[in-house]
């Protein structure tokens, strides 16, 4: 597979991200050292482990899990096209999760000894890995309240909503739909809730209407009332930057 330049890059020609300067351009270019592609359920990152490189997702989608000690499995969060994997690795000296392609992924490679030559030499592409950081912290601090302080249905109403925002911010899908390609399990995993309550949910915001997720696709007729019923914002997510 040939591999795509900076220049290129898909990714660069979505409104959802911050456009770049030439300069930087050309940084990224050499910063990137080169492309991994790799197959459905596939551990890209194991938690515990040192790995010499972080990616950018390029294409595909994924998941970031948590393995606790009684065996179970806490999902983190889902990956889509623009998000940095491995960076904890890269700054902690080893993975605290694990990272499981959901479906075929294509990944931009960063070596992580680089990864200073970029806080020397490019600030502001240093400041976009922080604030996709701080971002990635203030959202897994809205996914505690939400496990705290919503109830099933507004858990299950929240996670489609966020899910659907992100990928119509990318431009994949269409208005009202959007592929989801994961498992009933996994939303269960991420919203610590049983998979019979997950089921059971994903049924009644079925009949009422608001929401439909089947064969890899979700489906949502009115986002406003869902957005209602999920205790959420209904507008997409803002511009963000990326690596």
């Amino acid at each position: 597979m040939t591999s795509i330049s900076c220049e290129t890059c898909p990714l660069r020609r979505k409104s959802f991200f911050r456009p770049f300067e030439e300069e930087q351009i050309d940084f990224l270019a050499r910063f990137k050292s080169g492309e991994l592609t790799v197959d459905p359920g596939t551990h890209i990152l194991i938690e515990g482990s040192t790995a010499p490189q972080f990616y950018t997702v390029l294409d595909g989608m994924g998941l970031r899990y948590k393995t606790l000690e009684n065996g179970r499995r806490q999902v983190i969060n889902f990956l889509f096209p623009g998000d940095l994997v491995g960076l904890h690795a890269g700054l902690l000296g080893e993975m605290k999760h694990s990272v499981e392609a959901t479906t075929a992924m294509r990944l931009c490679v960063f070596k992580r000894d680089d990864l200073w030559t970029l806080f020397r030499n490019q600030p502001s592409l240093a400041y976009d890995v922080t604030w996709i950081t701080a971002t990635e912290e203030h959202f897994l601090g809205e996914t505690v309240a939400t496990l705290g302080q919503r109830t099933g249905t507004q858990r299950v109403a929240w996670a489609l909503l966020k899910v659907y925002q992100r990928l119509r911010a990318l431009d994949i899908g269409k208005e009202g739909e959007v592929p989801l390609p994961y498992r009933q399990q996994d939303m269960a995993d991420a919203l610590g809730l049983s998979l019979v309550h997950t089921n059971k949910t994903l049924a009644r915001l079925r009949e009422r209407q608001l929401a439909s997720w089947g064969e890899g696709r979700l489906r949502i007729p009115d986002v406003d009332t869902l957005a209602e019923v999920a205790l959420a914002d209904a507008a997409l997510p803002d511009m963000r930057p990326l690596l």
